[in-house]
């Protein structure tokens, strides 16, 4: 893959940087001087490059990864403490609750939702809220001595962005309780063991493996995945068998009809690979 195949995106801001290649809308968290930590700034960005994603034809996989070695730190909590010193105005709870809900929703709940594979490519540290944006992502894949931790007992905080859904869907509710309260480091290795991480590769392989994967997603059945992560979701959060096997029926006719479906079985005759178009 050549530089030159590859299209840069402009965010509005450096704190994200994006780029499109092959398909695939590689989204980076540039804060590497403080380990990648959120900023209103990389969140009012990270929201408008997901929501523009979602419906943009070029994308049909969006990667989340971090700058200088690290993935995210969570909530900048250096920058918290500065503002409060210098004496910022500070918003009502009812504000910062508002707030705090509309940013969750605009990118846990869009990576976890929108209706394209995402996948998290984790360099480095992925803690508190940056760990949380990993999990939300349907798949992960770790540098071999990258880290995840929920961190948030250690600052005082509950847990924020879907980490403790996601954690406990992943793992279980007893493991997840031993993840917040201890807030213990979780290796590659051990997190592969847990099922946090699908993949764990040698640090220097991480941006070509994560592209690759997110290629071969991007030139898959786009509408049979769509259905797919629709059909996931609703088991995760309904849970009742009828209306899976319902909405799984649903799914399955209309992609019946596709042109992806139909050239699929055309190349299964014919013993070669399907060409998928999306539609």
């Amino acid at each position: 893959m050549s530089e030159a195949s590859r299209e840069v995106i402009d965010t509005g801001t450096t704190h994200l940087l994006a780029s499109l290649s092959q398909g695939v809308l590689t989204l980076t968290l540039n804060r590497p001087e403080a380990r990648n930590a959120m900023s209103g700034e990389m969140n009012a960005a990270l929201a408008a490059m997901l929501a523009s994603a979602e419906t943009d034809p070029r994308v049909g996989c969006i990667v989340l990864t971090g700058a200088g070695g690290a993935f995210c730190a969570g909530g900048d909590v250096k920058g918290m403490a500065a503002r409060a010193a210098a004496g910022a105005p500070a918003l009502t709870i009812d504000e910062a609750i508002h707030l705090q809900r509309l940013n969750q929703r605009a990118v846990s709940g869009k990576l976890a939702t929108l209706p394209k594979p995402t996948l998290a490519a984790i360099p480095g540290a992925a803690a508190g809220a940056g760990l949380a944006m990993a999990l939300a992502c349907d798949m992960r894949i770790m540098a071999s001595k990258a880290i995840m931790t929920t961190a948030f007992a250690k600052v005082g905080f509950a847990g924020d962005y879907g980490g403790t859904y996601f954690l406990t869907q992943l793992v279980g509710p007893a493991r997840a309780r031993e993840l917040y309260y201890l807030s213990d480091r979780i290796s590659a290795d051990q997190a592969l063991a847990m099922g946090l991480t699908n993949w764990v590769c040698e640090a220097d392989a991480l941006v070509a493996q994560a592209q690759a994967i997110g290629a071969r997603l991007a030139a898959g059945p786009r509408v049979a995945y769509r259905y797919m992560k629709e059909n996931i979701n609703r088991a995760i959060t309904s849970g009742d068998l009828m209306d899976c096997l319902d909405l799984e029926a649903t799914h399955h006719v209309h992609c019946a009809q596709t042109e992806d479906h139909k050239e699929a079985a055309k190349a299964f005759v014919e013993k070669r690979e399907p060409v998928f178009r999306g539609r």
